[in-house]
């Protein structure tokens, strides 16, 4: 078997309105500009940390969802629910081990944040 290890994961996030989405990513969740594509951009991306997160356009946008574990989910969700995050399951602790909650953008995608309840 051959020594491939897999590292990292990118969704893509299906969007109407790619001003739209990014200005909500880089405003409200903290990323930013990775890179974009086309003028007006129809593809592009966000990042933060070791994060990245890509958009593409399309005129009817299948919602998607992705889990991300965070360092400090606590601090970051307050944050970001400050700052105008669509809150779509508040932050709490679950019975599979981790603190989470879930967030939405204006296109219906939707990010779950959490960390472990216990730490290695």
């Amino acid at each position: 078997m051959s020594e491939s290890k897999l590292h990292s994961v990118t969704p893509i996030f299906q969007v109407a309105n790619m001003q739209r989405a990014l200005d909500y990513y880089t405003r409200v969740l903290g990323f930013g500009i990775g890179w974009t594509s086309g003028e007006p951009p129809t593809h592009a991306s966000v990042c933060r940390d070791d994060i990245e997160v890509m958009f593409a356009v399309e005129a009817t946008p299948i919602p998607a969802r992705v889990y991300i574990q965070v360092n400090g989910v606590d601090e970051y969700f307050t944050r970001i629910a400050a700052t105008g995050a669509i809150v779509t399951v508040p932050l709490a602790d679950r019975f599979y081990g981790m603190r989470d909650g879930r967030v939405g953008d204006p296109d219906g995608n939707e990010i779950n944040l959490g960390e472990p309840l216990v730490k290695d």
